[in-house]
């Protein structure tokens, strides 16, 4: 990085805050030396743990306010009464320019409502999309909407397709990304009229994206595509679904490494194989859900992870500003736009 990224922090959302976000910025730090923090939260909580860590007081403004946003508080009336918590200060200041990103593990939907409130939807841009990346069998992909958008339409979904595409080539740094639409099934006749129409113009010859077709919810892990676009809800309910597998057959494979003096034997034996594992599957490398579609960045950090987590999700906000996503997005919807529309008997 040879310019200075200056990310504002909620140093208060989250499960273990404002620790866990504090260690977790000196993590990024040394990851990212030339990054500049600006800590939104409680003095007197957060400057006794800059005392301890030197380098990143050093790297890190303070700004105080005894303002939080709960957990359980309801988007509409956090963003209508919360425009003092350290959630809304650190959101303000990307929209105003004094940041080039913000991370909060603090309440979703509050994020989301005071994001788009306060840093506007990219020109072209209808919704926007939560997305994360995950392991699969073939390395990493992305999956967009992941629970910002309940139901939606057929133009939804296109510019799903082309954020995700923009970021898995941004971020992930692959030349070529596929992309899917989840659906029931791969044949054309399945799904629904938002879904079918999605996949007719996202097949016409003038896309500049790579499309795969329909893929299933076994495709996901298995890497069939580099990015699965779907709608808020079915995302949301594949994504859960993935993380409480993944623990179920952790939690099961620990437990039958403790069944009997053999098999912790046997434990001994494939302990550096398990480690592997681990790393790999290790839902804090993955953290940090991004708000694509909007003027600025905003990543989304799991409420419940560690300063390695946490640490990720700064590490994302980095790459988005370091490798200029916003105006690649800007730049492809021109692109989506510019394609003639699809007759209405061809998305059927």
């Amino acid at each position: 990085m040879s310019a200075r990224t200056t990310i504002a922090l909620d140093a208060m959302g989250g499960d273990r805050a404002p620790e866990i976000v504090v260690r977790g910025a000196n993590i990024a730090l040394q990851r990212h030396p030339d990054t500049h923090f600006l800590l939104f939260g409680s003095e007197a909580k957060i400057a006794p743990l800059l005392k301890r860590l030197p380098r990143l007081a050093q790297a890190a403004t303070l700004h105080h306010t005894d303002e939080v946003v709960l957990d359980d508080a309801k988007p509409s009336v956090a963003l209508r009464t919360a425009r003092r918590s350290s959630m809304r200060l650190a959101i303000d200041a990307v929209a105003k320019g004094g940041a080039d990103g913000v991370v909060s593990a603090g309440n979703t939907g509050a994020m989301m409502a005071i994001a788009k409130f306060a840093l506007k939807t990219l020109p072209g841009i209808d919704r926007p999309a939560i997305a994360t990346f995950y392991p699969t069998l073939r390395g990493e992909s992305v999956m967009l909407d992941l629970g910002a958008n309940i139901e939606c339409d057929a133009e939804n979904l296109v510019q799903f397709a082309l954020m995700g595409d923009v970021f898995a080539r941004t971020v992930l740094g692959l030349v070529q990304p596929t992309v899917g639409l989840l659906n029931v099934g791969s044949e054309d006749l399945k799904g629904n009229d938002s879904v079918r129409s999605a996949a007719a113009r996202l097949r016409g010859g003038t896309s500049p994206i790579r499309f795969h077709g329909f893929v299933e919810g076994d495709d996901i892990t298995a890497g069939t595509v580099d990015v699965v676009v779907t709608d808020g809800f079915t995302g949301n309910v594949a994504l859960k679904t993935a993380e409480g597998t993944a623990k179920m057959f952790s939690d099961s494979l620990r437990a039958a490494f403790h069944h009997s003096p053999l098999s912790k034997l046997g434990y001994l034996l494939a302990r550096g194989a398990l480690k592997k594992l681990a790393a790999r599957i290790d839902p804090r490398r993955y953290n940090g859900a991004m708000f694509l579609g909007l003027g600025g960045i905003a990543v989304k950090s799991h409420g419940s992870t560690d300063a390695f987590g946490f640490a990720n999700a700064i590490g994302v906000a980095v790459d988005m500003q370091v490798n200029g996503l916003l105006e690649k997005i800007r730049n492809e919807i021109v692109r989506l736009n510019q394609e003639a529309p699809v007759p209405q008997s061809a998305a059927l």
